[in-house]
């Protein structure tokens, strides 16, 4: 299987340089006509001479639409980093989250005592009160 890789990488390539300058306007090409390259590419692809040509010498290549690389993006796009100590949206989830968890304890404690209050009625051997409210 890895025998056939350097192969597979050669035909990838030439058909993607293929595929490229078929795409690319008739104005973006450089140097010469455009079915010059493609029988360029087809002629010479196997040994990676049209496809490589194709790709260095052939097409103009353009800066991004927006001007700047991803890396020059990022640089001036930076997000200032803050603690969750110090962030309020965090502190405030954490403050709703404990509201919740005491809101639900609070109802267990109550079940636990109206349960043990039902227990021990029933060990005493009283008549079992129907619940209230």
């Amino acid at each position: 299987m890895l025998r056939y890789l350097p192969f597979l990488l050669v035909l990838a390539l030439w058909i993607y340089a293929f595929i490229d300058c078929l795409n690319t306007p008739e104005e973006e090409v450089r140097g010469l006509p455009k079915v010059v390259w493609v029988i360029i590419i087809l002629l010479f692809g196997e040994v990676l001479v049209g496809p490589v040509a194709w790709l260095v010498a052939g097409r103009q290549r353009h800066a991004p639409a927006g001007g700047s690389t991803p890396s020059q993006w990022h640089r001036s796009h930076r997000t200032e980093f803050v603690a969750p100590d110090d962030n309020p949206e965090f502190l405030k989830s954490l403050r709703d989250e404990n509201k919740k968890d005491e809101r639900l304890l609070k109802d267990w404690e109550a079940d636990l005592r109206r349960r043990e209050d039902e227990l021990k009625r029933r060990e005493s051997g009283e008549e079992p009160q129907p619940p209230q409210g």
